[in-house]
């Protein structure tokens, strides 16, 4: 590892000297390499190659080399401190960064030899031109002598105004599979600090052996430290003292400060572990970073290397309930859960980016296995919406999953992404933040001018859009901010993006058109502020000569900078700079010394631009002339004007704002585009909620389902009409309220500090009061929600399960919660399966199912109704008989060596019930994540939909009850509960019942009862079948009324018993009592009803038009009699 500042250096040594594999090259002002040219020997050389009549694919690159003995080596000036590692192989190290502009010092030296006339092909005439007359480049060889054997290059620019480039070269073993560690003790570890640009060194021995530097972003003599054992240290004297910051640090997870938003420069972001394994967020000064002036900002355990700083956020992850928990902290204010769509359900999470004041992230979703989802935030990364579905991605060269999108430089809004839909990847172009989307237009005609038949949907332009990994090169897709709207990549024209038959595509109007400008992969950099292109063959075979071209690709001139063909490794291009100077690394052949060549571009300009020498382009989007609601004008060079643009060129004319439209604005958080191109809640968002957390007497923002597309500037408009309106907070009782402990566990040790947090769903935070009953006696109260952000602390004296209850009450209403917390014992995960509504007084089989399986015993607490204590099995299934009629509640915990899990049901026990068991149309068990949450909401949905029809029979909704069974294919189960339960009233609820069912099955069979699940998703509702509960009576007592019902059902037996005598006529009763419970899974049994994942005893089904009523009474009362 090395850095350096302006006349510093510093390295990193774990012996007293150099290895002998290894050679430093120095290149000072005024002197040679000593490694490189002590004197000057030919291999230094300064050349001007001329180029000679080839063709415009630049046919034989094998000619003889001209070599010249009488030329001097000159220094190459760089802008700022720049840091690379090649490798014959390729690129496998990393940048610095640029800091400012070159000064003017070190100018080229003269006795150039004159050059040769150069090639020129010309686009749009598909021929080449040798002219006299076109300028020419001149370039310098400098040759790294006896390093033949080494493989591996670090380069490095010395920093801000100096022409210093130092070069360490190595024989780098690649051993493929492998793990190499040092730890020899023989060998101490050293820093070598050099403040005269390497002339001479001091070195200064370290304690430990560092692993990685990390530099402060403006203060240049401070410096992060990580070691191989984990620890972190901070040095400001420029590594000269070290002092250690924290023990136990994630690798790659700390942090400097951001300038602007921490309030000190010296403040250090990490991840650190704790004692106990657990993995927490810490800040602290980088010289005072005691236990006492450590802070924790989350309150709370995060995931391990789950920590990011960047720009204005930081984000963390938090493991829930076997889940990812994604957290977010806009300029360093308190960490709020982000909120994805509520079935994303991400399996992996990424952040793409997070500047232009909001955050892209990458998710794969539970579905998804070789696709990401792009989604983008609001201005504090909180709300995130769908940009586009199914994004490629692309395995790099180190394993790491990489997108396929690309941000297009020097726009703002203009993305490239490549989706794939239909087993098909297509490349798709936006320019208002991924809100519209469209294919890119194939060019008109090829390099020969032939025209290409290409029209869309069904053909278009795709382009590959990966990043390469060696910063050196250009990649297959290249912009610059200082060259808006020219985009240059490698595609092909077609069906779908293909990496066979690819050529060089060049757009220069933000990729409205698109123009062919190769057949063959090229490297492309800009230069001269994008005044230029320069473009060099792929680095798989030699080449000596380069492309450049001052009209934005439509014409191409060829240059040569070398005698011989170069393998190029690399190209350095200054940056910001007024002297062009571009610099090849690389190798004549596999076995010869290293090789930098110096290019000067300056000569090919011959004056710098006037007014004269610029045209204007107006950006635009097929036409529109707004783009992120403005219209900007910009100004180009024209075309064949050999002049410099200048340091002081600004290629923005003019921007104006425009009016407001539908398209400057998205779809809000839960709301989604329909067909018709409105934005709708979708089936799992209640639009109400919003407003849940506001106290009274405040405002909130109520959405219209929109919000401004971000960065968007444009103004009035439809801006009112989409924009989110303030309203004034309802006084709201309280609703949803939540407890749970900090860590997440539900355990905690005896007499450590269990802290307890309590949050409100619903309700007016700052007027209800909170009590919390910890179950050992001891209880406290708060005015508010607000004293208890920081968590509320309690210490258990003894071992034991407590029933902790929380209790929020306003004037309005009151919510309770209880957690039931074992003190010493572990947490883990369960699944209660009960029945939805259950007979009074008959028994049930309550089950609960631990996933995964448990190898080890498990122990069962099974909460019920209102006991204060639990039934504890060894078995996961009870059973039990609801001796009253109502809701009620039911909750098992499960603990398994050190773990403890939760869960629990609300039961419906009623005399008597009808139910209708369901079925949907197949597109369904597509989307069905099998969670109970999106069970719940599709039943919310289906319970919607049901009492819509029944609004002409006034039967009320809460008598409706929908159970959605898991797994697929997707099933449910309908209740209609009697809407009186008196005795005297049981006749009038069979027949209620019977009618209203007759209309939901009615409805049912016609396929009226359906829902849009997304934008293009219908769900169709079927009726599979009918059954009723018995109509059992839990009075245990005989009236004599009933005693002459009885006799006279007896005489009726007895007729029925002569008929059947004499006409042998068979008659099975429709209904009949079997206290057998259905067999485990079955779901379609023709006697029995399945209530939501329980066994339960077999109904009784009514129906009121079947024939011969009297006989099957009859059979029921020769069936008593016998």
């Amino acid at each position: 590892e090395e850095t350096q500042y302006h006349g510093q250096l510093l390295s990193l040594s774990l012996s007293l000297s150099l290895s002998p594999s290894l050679s430093l090259s120095l290149s000072l002002p005024g002197a040679h390499s000593a490694a490189g040219c002590n004197t000057a020997p030919p291999s230094c050389v300064e050349h001007t190659p001329g180029s000679s009549e080839e063709s415009r694919r630049g046919s034989q690159e094998d000619e003889e080399p001209e070599m010249r003995e009488d030329a001097a080596l000159h220094r190459a000036k760089r802008s700022g401190p720049e840091f690379a590692e090649f490798s014959e192989s390729g690129w496998t190290g990393r940048t610095g960064v640029d800091a400012g502009a070159p000064d003017d010092r070190g100018s080229l030296l003269d006795g150039h030899r004159q050059g040769r006339s150069e090639f020129r092909w010309n686009r749009d005439e598909g021929r080449g031109n040798t002219r006299q007359d076109e300028p020419k480049i001149t370039s310098s060889t400098f040759a790294l002598t006896g390093d033949s054997a080494h493989n591996h290059a670090v380069v490095y620019w010395s920093g801000q105004n100096s022409s210093v480039i130092l070069i360490l070269t190595k024989l780098y073993d690649f051993h493929i599979g492998s793990i190499m560690v040092l730890t020899d003790p023989e060998f101490e570890s050293s820093v070598l600090i050099s403040s005269d640009e390497g002339a001479s060194y001091q070195k200064y021995r370290l304690t430990f052996y560092v692993l990685s530097l990390l530099f402060h972003p403006t203060e240049e003599d401070w410096a992060l430290a990580y070691s191989h054992d984990q620890k972190l240290y901070s040095s400001v004297d420029f590594g000269r003292k070290w002092q250690l910051i924290h023990e136990h640090v994630t690798p790659n997870r700390f942090y400097w400060s951001v300038l602007g938003l921490d309030k000190e420069p010296d403040l250090v972001h990490m991840e650190a572990h704790t004692p106990d394994g657990n993995v927490q967020y810490v800040t602290c000064r980088a010289q005072m970073c005691t236990e006492a002036n450590r802070n924790y900002p989350f309150p709370g355990f995060i995931d391990i290397s789950s920590l990011v700083v960047q720009d204005d956020y930081i984000f963390i992850q938090v493991p829930t309930s076997g889940r990812a928990t994604y957290y977010v902290s806009y300029k360093r204010e308190s960490f709020i859960q982000i909120k994805l769509p509520k079935y994303s359900l991400p399996k992996d999470l990424h952040i793409v980016s997070t500047d232009g004041k909001q955050v892209f992230a990458a998710v794969q979703e539970w579905n998804q296995n070789d696709t990401y989802n792009l989604y983008l935030s609001d201005t504090r990364g909180i709300y995130f919406t769908l940009a586009m579905e199914n994004v490629k991605t692309t395995r790099g060269i180190s394993g790491n999953q990489m997108l396929d999108l690309y941000e297009v430089a020097g726009i703002k809004g203009m993305l490239i992404a490549n989706k794939r839909q239909d087993n098909q990847v297509k490349t798709y172009i936006t320019y208002n933040k991924g809100r519209d989307w469209r294919l890119l237009q194939a060019p008109a005609a090829d390099l020969d001018g032939n025209d290409i038949h290409c029209i869309l949907p069904f053909c278009s332009l795709h382009l590959q859009l990966q990043m390469s990994e060696n910063p050196y090169l250009s990649g297959t897709i290249s912009t610059k901010s200082s060259a808006p709207g020219i985009i240059v990549a490698t595609g092909n024209i077609g069906a779908e993006l293909s990496y066979n038959n690819v050529g060089m595509f060049i757009s220069s109007d933000a990729g409205n058109s698109w123009r062919q400008i190769f057949e063959e992969e090229h490297n492309v950099w800009f230069l001269d502020k994008g005044g230029a292109l320069v473009a060099v063959k792929q680095p798989t075979v030699p080449t000596r000569h380069l492309w450049v071209s001052f009209d934005e690709g439509r014409q191409w001139n060829q240059h040569s900078f070398s005698s011989v063909p170069l393998f190029v490794d690399g190209v350095l291009v200054e940056a910001g700079a007024e002297n062009q100077i571009m610099t090849f690394f690389g190798h004549f052949s596999h076995r010869s010394d290293w090789q930098l060549i110096k290019i000067d571009y300056k000569s090919i300009f011959n004056r710098k631009c006037t007014e004269e020498d610029y045209q204007t382009w107006h950006l635009h989007n097929q036409g529109e002339p707004c783009v992120m609601g403005q219209k900007q004008i910009y100004m180009k060079r024209r075309a064949g004007n050999y002049c410099m643009l200048g340091k002081d060129y600004s290629r923005i004319l003019s921007a104006e704002s425009c009016i407001c439209r539908a398209h400057d604005f998205e779809c809000d958080y839960g709301y989604e585009r329909r067909g018709d191109g409105n934005c709708r809640p979708a089936f799992w968002f209640n639009p109400s909620s919003v407003s849940r957390s506001c106290s009274q007497g405040q405002n909130y923002l109520n959405s219209t389902g929109y919000r401004k597309v971000v960065l968007n500037n444009c103004t009035k408009g439809v801006k009112e009409m989409y924009t989110a309106r303030k309203q004034q907070c309802p006084n709201r009782p309280p609703k949803g309220l939540l407890l749970t402990t900090k860590d997440g566990k539900l355990t905690a040790n005896m007499g450590n500090n269990v802290t307890f947090l309590v949050q409100l769903d619903e309700g007016d935070s700052l007027r209800t009061n909170i009590q919390l009953d910890f179950g050992d006696g001891t209880a406290v109260s708060y005015s508010n929600l607000s004293w208890t952000e920081e968590g509320i602390k309690h210490v258990y004296k003894s071992a034991g399960i407590f029933r902790v209850t929380a209790l929020a009450e306003n004037m309005l209403g009151y919510d309770t919660t209880t957690l039931f917390l074992h003190v010493t014992c572990p947490v883990e995960h369960v699944q209660l399966l009960a029945p939805f509504v259950v007979i009074r007084n008959k028994e049930i089989n309550i089950t609960a199912v631990v996933l995964p399986s448990h190898s080890r015993t498990v122990t069962y607490f099974w909460w019920i109704g209102n006991n204060t204590e639990p039934v504890i099995t060894l078995d996961g299934s009870i059973s039990h008989t609801f001796t009253s009629e109502g809701m009620h509640i039911i909750t098992v915990q499960v603990a398994a060596a050190n773990t403890i899990l939760q869960d629990t049901k609300t039961i419906a026990v009623k005399e008597f019930f009808k139910s209708l068991l369901l079925s949907f149309s197949p597109n369904l068990d597509e989307f069905n994540p099998d969670i109970p949450e999106w069970r719940q909401d599709v039943g919310r949905v289906i319970k919607k939909l049901v009492s819509a029809l029944l609004q002409v029979s006034d039967f009320p909704e809460e008598k409706l009850l929908v159970a959605v069974f898991p797994g697929v294919p997707t099933a449910a189960e309908l209740f209609l509960l009697p809407h009186k339960n008196q005795s005297e009233g049981k006749k009038k609820c069979e027949e209620e019942l019977e009618q209203v069912s007759d209309i939901i099955v009615s409805a049912l069979n016609q396929n009226l009862v359906e829902f849009e699940l997304k934008p293009g998703v219908r769900v169709i509702v079927y009726n599979t079948q009918l059954t009723l509960a018995p109509l059992v009576d839990s009075n245990p007592r005989h009236s004599s009324s009933a005693m002459l019902m009885l006799l006279s059902v007896v005489f009726l037996g007895l007729a029925v018993f002569l008929i059947y005598k004499f006409k042998r006529y068979t008659s099975f009763c429709a209904g009949k009592f079997d206290l057998t419970s259905p067999p485990r899974g079955s779901r379609h049994t023709s006697s029995r009803i399945l209530m939501h994942e329980a066994h339960i005893p077999i109904s009784h089904k009514m129906h009121g038009k079947r024939p011969l009523n009297g006989l099957i009474c009859s059979c029921f009362a020769w069936a008593v009699i016998c």
